[in-house]
């Protein structure tokens, strides 16, 4: 059986230390690693192996003040970056090998070796601005495969989704005068990091090529799905991407303990089938998931299981868990949001 869905795993990324009590732990990618060993997952996916990402790579988003910063952190038994991100001694290893396995997992698909990937990363990147890190976040792992992807693979529409419960103001900032990238988010509203409103779409040339979807808690499966269809799922078959890159943040799982949101592991396999979809149907089904939040480390294992089942074509979603209602409360949303881009995007 030729195996067409790529993880990309490193033991080097428990080995960035926050300490047992900070919800970004090692524990995290612990649970998924012991999931990987379920009999129905053993032997159905590619592994691949990351290399560091070089220091001109991390250029493409950081400032070299701010990468000597990190490097200056390694062997150093604790350095903070900022209140919630600190560093060990093989953080800076870690960090290189987060951002430089995405990259890995963008080759290889871009080469047609793999139809998509699922980055097992970190420490997680969408919160880390060109020059601090910030939110757990070290460096912008998808901001940096975003640009290596244009560079190296000469791509000129690539798509980012970002479906964390957190706003990506990292990634967010990185390309907000771009049109050549688009950043979708959906994120609750008003949280950390407090960017993301309806209104930050996009400055110059990239005006409508930033699209927030902000919400106020408690939105479960049918309003992230209908909040796909009705917004992005028409605005990507205008775009036309080349790739699309996912930050997969699984804090909107429903007892996640940062987030107020309710999906469940059904929901991210809901996700994942619109967005494959829309790959489908425009580049060959070229997807590249990257690891970001999720703090429920049950939900965290469970939904990961559920993301890399409908990436392989083995859906754990019936029929009738694919259609459904969005509450009155996101139909507003919806039409607030389609209504601010609709100039920008005739199909909606």
């Amino acid at each position: 059986m030729e195996l067409r869905t790529a993880i990309l795993r490193d033991d080097i990324y428990l080995q960035h230390i926050t300490g047992d009590y900070h919800p970004e732990s090692h524990h995290r990618l612990e649970v998924v690693c012991e999931m990987l060993q379920d009999e129905d997952m053993q032997d159905t996916f590619r592994v691949l192996s990351p290399r560091p990402a070089t220091r001109e790579e991390l250029q493409l988003n950081h400032s070299p003040n701010y990468i000597d910063q990190v490097a200056a952190t390694a062997g150093r038994s604790f350095c903070s970056l900022d209140p919630d991100t600190t560093t060990s001694p093989k953080s800076w290893e870690a960090a290189r090998m987060a951002a430089g396995g995405v990259l890995v997992a963008v080759d290889r698909v871009m080469e047609g070796e793999i139809e998509n990937a699922f980055a097992l990363v970190r420490p997680p990147g969408h919160h880390a601005e060109s020059n601090k890190g910030m939110g757990f976040c070290i460096f912008n792992n998808i901001a940096i495969a975003a640009h290596y992807a244009r560079q190296k693979h000469l791509l000129e529409r690539i798509l980012i989704i970002d479906w964390d419960l957190h706003h990506g103001n990292g990634t967010q900032n990185a390309f907000y005068e771009d049109p050549q990238v688009l950043y979708f988010s959906t994120h609750q509203y008003p949280y950390y990091p407090g960017s993301g409103s309806v209104d930050e779409d996009g400055q110059g040339k990239g005006k409508g090529f930033t699209v927030n979807v902000p919400l106020p808690g408690g939105q479960g499966d049918q309003d992230f799905a209908a909040i796909f269809k009705e917004i992005l799922r028409p605005i990507a078959s205008q775009f036309k991407p080349q790739l699309i890159l996912v930050s997969a943040g699984y804090d909107i799982y429903s007892q996640d303990p940062l987030g107020a949101m309710d999906v469940t592991p059904e929901g991210f396999a809901i996700l994942t089938s619109l967005i494959m979809d829309m790959a489908r149907s425009s580049c060959q089904g070229r997807v590249v998931i990257t690891l970001e939040g999720g703090y429920h480390l049950d939900g965290l294992r469970d939904s990961v299981k559920a993301t890399l089942k409908e990436l392989r074509g083995n859906s754990i979603l019936k029929g009738s868990k694919k259609e459904g209602k969005e509450s009155s409360g996101t139909e507003k949303i919806i039409e607030k949001v389609k209504g601010l881009h609709k100039t920008s995007w005739s199909a909606l």
